[in-house]
């Protein structure tokens, strides 16, 4: 038996889960439009631990979201997640933020575009087949009428995450689909991290960083006018 703990900030939902075997006992998201990680993430810990009547004592991992995706919910995550794993001796598994997206829908034939949003017509973007396979590696990328046209070609594409809202205007072929409201989040996390845990393909608690793809660039604060 597995009891694995949940935890997906990659983008503004805020989602945790507890899972047995790969089933979610219980489950606490928001998606509210903001980062708000850093006030819910660890109420939502303590409400599923409690709605599932489970201890964190009986925890047997806990995973997480890896990105790519936000920063700065990033870095809430994986710092949660090490946090819990260092405090009650448990293994760390990191989920592919953009693996963990497409498994939110099911098509019987086609390819599977996750996306999230970057900056402008930017996204970050991977392809996988029916079967969750990942046919084409994560990319970081400029949307244009171009983008995917190999794969618009031979079949059904089906877009989904935050970033593919900008395709819709600029990818217009017949076999292009577009899901809505879909994220990233801990529900389909679960599935994932159990097949991952069964295989004991954990992570490094001391040293695992997120995957970023980009380097984070601050930017700097406006100077104010008086």
């Amino acid at each position: 038996m597995a009891i694995i703990l949940n935890i997906e900030t990659a983008t503004k939902n805020c989602s945790v889960s507890i899972a047995k075997n790969g089933e979610v006992l219980a489950i606490k998201e928001l998606n509210n439009g903001n980062y708000s990680h850093a006030e819910v993430l660890h109420p939502f810990i303590l409400d599923t631990l409690k709605e599932a009547n489970i201890s964190t004592e009986e925890i047997q991992a806990v995973a997480v979201s890896k990105g790519p995706g936000s920063y700065t919910g990033l870095r809430i995550g994986v710092s949660a997640a090490k946090g819990l794993c260092f405090a009650f001796d448990k293994p760390l598994i990191s989920i592919n933020t953009l693996e963990s997206l497409a498994n939110a829908i099911v098509v019987e034939k086609g390819v599977i575009v996750s996306m999230l949003d970057a900056r402008r017509m930017e996204v970050y973007a991977s392809v996988f087949d029916e079967n969750y396979s990942e046919i084409r590696e994560i990319k970081a990328e400029i949307i244009d009428e171009n983008s995917f046209s190999d794969y618009l070609e031979a079949g059904k594409v089906y877009f989904l995450g935050d970033g593919a809202h900008k395709c819709k205007e600029v990818i217009t072929h017949e076999n292009a689909n577009f899901i809505d409201n879909k994220f990233p989040s801990a529900k389909q996390m679960a599935h994932l991290s159990y097949n991952k845990y069964k295989k004991n393909d954990i992570e490094d608690v001391a040293y695992f960083e997120p995957f970023y793809l980009k380097d984070f660039v601050a930017i700097p604060e406006k100077k104010k006018l008086y």
